[in-house]
């Protein structure tokens, strides 16, 4: 235990007209200094999770941070990027700078702006995350590369329809508790089950409700040593952080086990001393539900190829024995890509001290957060506690 997280803060998510990607980092640095009681002059250390790869003409954002206050200045600042886990990745090296000793005090931010970009561009921005060579060419974008995966997974397991839209309406119903997201409404298994007009096919088996959302919004945190941190309000400790990264390439893996997601979950249990039936909820990364529905395996939910059962039997609902994404995840949340692993660990720490309002899970005492980029190519797993 090297680490807690003592503040935090978050933008809404969605369409946030008149904001900029300053804007939205400036907004969320002070705010969460301010959580944690923290005066700038005593950061030692700045990260900004970005991903941007052409959605901002403004491609070096590290230093926008100091822009939050002048104390800041002159402070290392660092962007990182894995993908959709650059928000993880973020969070991760935070953690390492202080594991290390070069810091005390890290200030993390992750920030995304996608809305503005057109339509058609926005496709080929996400593909950057793929396995260009080779994946490049398929059709619908990230989406068409989910929807190749859920038709393998239907080949393989049979049809998951029912499964995907209990995913997807349970993630929803989550989502109207949660101030901060994009969709606040309980759409139900019917309207997510039924193809329609309103809930077209995207790609292969996926519908509308399948796939998370293009989104603005930024996360910060504010991480400080335990010792620095057990003088503060609050302290959410990391039990555990572990990353994994995979092939790039779909063909050279089994791409319907998330095997690197799997690897991260048992290094980061087997870090924290516990296991995934001592979870009290966990955020994971349902950038389309059947990522959540092979995620369910991965992590040792179910069985590989029974993940259904998981979300047929409640087991991952809201008041289920593992609520899974009580945030409403990405698909109820939004899905800007450099905050999405800074929100959920901040989310995690509001569950865990109690004040996730109409998000809360009823006694709270242990957290799990996934967060992948690419098709489990990155993994990042942290397991979180309240220190006090």
């Amino acid at each position: 235990m090297t680490a807690c997280i003592v503040g935090w803060a978050h933008s809404p998510f969605g369409k946030l007209s008149g904001e900029t990607v300053e804007s939205l980092i400036v907004r969320v640095a002070g705010d969460a200094l301010a959580d944690a009681g923290i005066a700038a002059k005593d950061v030692d250390e700045i990260v900004l999770g970005h991903f941007n790869a052409g959605f901002s003409a403004q491609d070096f954002t590290a230093s926008l941070v100091l822009q939050a206050a002048p104390d800041l200045r002159f402070k290392r600042a660092t962007r990182v990027e894995n993908a959709c886990a650059t928000g993880s990745a973020a969070v991760h090296q935070g953690l390492k700078a202080i594991a290390a000793g070069s810091a005390r005090i890290v200030l993390v931010v992750g920030a995304e702006q996608m809305t503005t970009t057109p339509s058609e561009e926005i496709g080929r921005n996400l593909l950057k995350a793929s396995y260009v060579r080779e994946e490049a060419e398929i059709d619908a974008g990230f989406a068409g590369i989910f929807g190749k995966i859920a038709a393998l997974y239907f080949q393989r397991w049979g049809d998951q329809s029912d499964a995907l839209a209990r995913i997807a309406a349970k993630n929803h119903k989550n989502g109207v508790g949660n101030p901060y997201a994009q969709i606040r409404k309980d759409l139900g298994y019917e309207f997510c089950r039924a193809e329609s007009e309103k809930n077209p096919l995207v790609a292969g088996p996926l519908k509308r409700t399948d796939c998370s959302l293009v989104s603005d919004g930024a996360a910060a945190l504010v991480l400080a040593d335990v010792e620095t941190a057990l003088r503060l309000d609050k302290a959410i400790v990391f039990r555990g952080a572990q990353h994994v990264q995979d092939f790039l390439p779909m063909s050279r893996r089994d791409i319907l086990k998330f095997e690197g997601c799997a690897v991260a979950w048992q290094r980061a249990l087997a870090q924290a001393g516990v296991r995934l039936s001592d979870l009290s909820f966990a955020e994971v990364h349902d950038c389309f539900t059947i990522a959540e529905l092979i995620e369910y395996e991965a992590m040792g939910l179910a069985p590989e190829g029974q993940g259904a059962r998981v979300i047929a039997e409640g087991t991952v609902n809201k008041a289920g024995a593992l609520p899974i994404n009580p945030s409403g995840g990405l698909k109820a949340k939004g899905h800007p890509i450099g905050a999405t692993g800074v929100s959920m660990h901040a989310l995690a720490s509001m569950q865990l001290t109690g004040t996730a309002g109409g998000m809360q899970v009823k006694d709270a005492k242990l957290g799990g957060i996934f967060n992948m980029g690419g098709t489990a190519v990155a993994n990042y797993v942290s397991i979180l506690e309240r220190l006090r």
